[in-house]
């Protein structure tokens, strides 16, 4: 059982706000005077955008991070939470969260692995560890569904890809002609979803944006705020598209499909039928990645620009481009 976690109710979000810095500076002193790890100095604003800011906090005892989420990506804190206490082992642990206001404080845990140079045989370490970390996680799918992650198991996603196509701004973005194109798609889509529901696979947390930015030097996965609950194979999409950018290779590279291995190697099952699951679930995880822009697209704390208000529209666009994998 998780511990009761005090909150309070704040749709809005301004990172240049003062009065906003002001309450969120006084949350983090008081959580950390409560620790008995006072503030030295000032409290900096490390990294700001759209959909969530960070803040360094110095203290004796080393730097301490300040995050906060827009409305639409909140879920992230309660659910850090929530890893916290499920897999201590494999996540960065929160000393503090309100989850009501998107807020969470953890301690620095050393340098991310983007910050070592990684070889290709690191990324497919990433991948396996991850993929361990899913297959623990399988068991609170519906916990974690209660907490607000998002629910985007195959079974849903045709209806959330509906909605979408739905949406006017999605559609003024898209233009006619992309928007008939994926219009075609979608019994096509409906197939895929349907195939990869019956695979015997359980959905489980898939983080949404896992690259080498998103994990420490020492193992630990932080960073939810795209996460939703899904098939697990899903990850791959992002993943693998972030690693051939990284090392300067084609989708469908042999290094590429060495990761995904590396990755696969970890599950159960026969390995042809599981190659096949991955390609179904990069191809339906497009409409995952389109949902999470829009999640962290509401009420957004800054302006946009265009190229990012696009971003749902640009990623349903990718339902008619070829596979990853």
């Amino acid at each position: 059982m998780l511990p009761a976690i005090s909150g309070s109710t704040v749709d809005g979000n301004d990172w240049l706000d003062p009065q906003w810095r002001a309450g969120a500076e006084a949350w983090v002193t008081e959580r950390l005077a409560a620790l008995s790890t006072p503030v030295t100095g000032p409290i900096e604003q490390t990294r700001v955008r759209p959909w969530s800011v960070s803040l360094r906090v110095p203290t004796a005892a080393g730097a301490y991070w300040f995050k906060a989420n827009t409305f639409g990506c909140r879920y992230e804190a309660g659910l850090a939470s929530a890893l916290g206490w499920w897999a201590p082992d494999a996540v960065l642990v929160p000393v503090a969260v309100e989850p009501d206001r998107g807020w969470l404080l953890t301690a620095d845990a050393g340098p991310i692995l983007r910050e070592t140079s990684p070889s290709l045989d690191d990324w497919a370490s990433l991948l396996a560890s991850y993929a361990q970390l899913q297959q623990a996680l399988a068991v609170r799918a519906d916990e974690m569904v209660a907490l607000g992650v998002p629910d985007q198991r195959p079974r849903l996603l045709p209806g959330l890809l509906a909605g979408l196509l739905d949406d006017p701004a999605v559609r003024a973005d898209l233009g006619t002609d992309r928007l008939a194109a994926i219009t075609a798609v979608v019994p096509a889509y409906e197939t895929w979803c349907a195939e990869l529901a019956g695979d015997g696979l359980g959905a489980s947390l898939q983080h949404d944006d896992l690259h080498d930015g998103n994990v420490f030097v020492n193992g630990r996965f932080f960073d939810w705020g795209d996460a939703s609950v899904a098939h697990p194979f899903g990850t791959l999409l992002v993943t693998l598209s972030s690693a051939g950018y990284t090392f300067g290779l084609d989708p469908g590279a042999p290094e590429l499909l060495r990761l995904r291995d590396a990755y696969l190697s970890a599950w159960p099952g026969d390995p042809v039928a599981l190659r096949h699951s991955a390609t179904l679930a990069c191809r339906v995880t497009r409409v995952s990645r389109a949902l999470s822009w829009r999640r962290s697209l509401d009420r957004s704390a800054l302006p946009l620009d265009d190229d990012v208000r696009t971003a749902p529209a640009d990623w349903l666009g990718e339902l008619t481009e070829p596979d990853v994998i």
